[in-house]
């Protein structure tokens, strides 16, 4: 049986009459990169606050580990690791002065530092101020303060906000090894697809507030099943040919296409159309982008 890390059921937040989150209901498995995808202003930031007790929930409740938020917030707490927006630090201290000053805070052990350091590969910029880093660089070390108190759950807000392809990389990278090297379930936000699709395992995607579809990446990306296009002699001819066979199609100028991609069911439609004198010019598949996908369903609010 699956282990939940987080549970919502009806996560709602209002401001002045209008909900920022609705009815949200939430489940995130240990060992999972959960990706929490949405435009801007869907309502992610709002929700990743919820869930670390940085502001209270209008209604819904919230379980973390098990046990409910309300009444074991720091309990909780001490085992989250978060980076919300952006990473602030002192500029003319070292990585590791601004770790330290984090480190008294949290009272976590001195050689802790030196371990987060070296999981975000800043083992060797560890004496330079902070202030002569890239932002791939700094959004690393963000991730490393989120980790010095050796959390079980790692929330990211947007990590990849704002980096060249390079620092996009190396973030992605990191993220992907949290559970698998470290055993840390990780909480991802962002309004690209194109990122989370290459991290996560499981994924929600929430519009104005709604969730509006919740499953794996797998399933996912079966909704985004796509159509064989065939470009054939006489196509009207060729569609009814087709339907007589129980093969439905449909007709767009010179092509026909079938809403089936597998092989033998594209070879079944090849053979009835060559048996019966049409030549067929062109087979070729029509997949729909994940991003397309991503795109229909926040656009349209449906879920699939």
């Amino acid at each position: 049986m699956k282990e939940w890390i987080i549970e919502t059921s009806g996560l709602s937040k209002r401001y002045k009459g209008r909900y920022a989150v609705s009815n949200l209901n939430l489940k995130i498995g240990r060992g999972e990169i959960f990706g929490f995808l949405g435009p801007n202003g869907a309502g992610k930031t709002t929700t990743i606050r919820m869930l670390l007790g940085l502001i209270q929930p209008s209604g819904g409740n919230i379980q973390i580990f098990g046990q409910p938020l309300r009444r074991n917030r720091l309990q909780i707490l001490r085992r989250v690791g978060s980076l919300v927006e952006y990473p602030s630090y002192y500029g003319h201290l070292s990585a590791t002065d601004n770790l330290e000053a984090i480190r008294r805070i949290i009272d976590a052990p001195k050689n802790r530092i030196s371990e987060v350091l070296d999981i975000v590969g800043l083992s060797k910029e560890a004496k330079r101020p902070v202030k002569g880093f890239s932002l791939g660089m700094k959004q690393r070390l963000g991730i490393a303060s989120a980790l010095l108190g050796s959390p079980e759950l790692l929330v990211l807000d947007e990590p990849t906000n704002g980096l060249d392809p390079a620092g996009i990389l190396e973030i992605r990278e990191l993220i992907k090894a949290m559970p698998r090297e470290h055993g840390i379930t990780v909480l991802i936000s962002s309004h690209l697809l194109s990122e989370v699709e290459q991290m996560a395992n499981t994924v929600g995607i929430i519009r104005q507030g709604e969730m509006v579809f919740q499953d794996s990446m797998a399933s996912l990306r079966e909704q985004a099943h796509g159509s064989m296009a065939l470009r054939v002699s006489d196509s009207m001819k060729a569609m009814r040919v087709l339907a007589q066979s129980g093969i439905p199609s449909q007709h767009e100028g010179a092509l026909l296409t079938i809403g089936q991609t597998d092989d033998e069911y594209v070879a079944r439609a090849v053979r009835e159309l060559v048996a019966s004198g049409h030549a067929v010019y062109r087979v070729e598949e029509r997949r729909k982008s994940l991003e397309e996908l991503f795109l229909r369903i926040v656009g349209e609010g449906r879920g699939l």
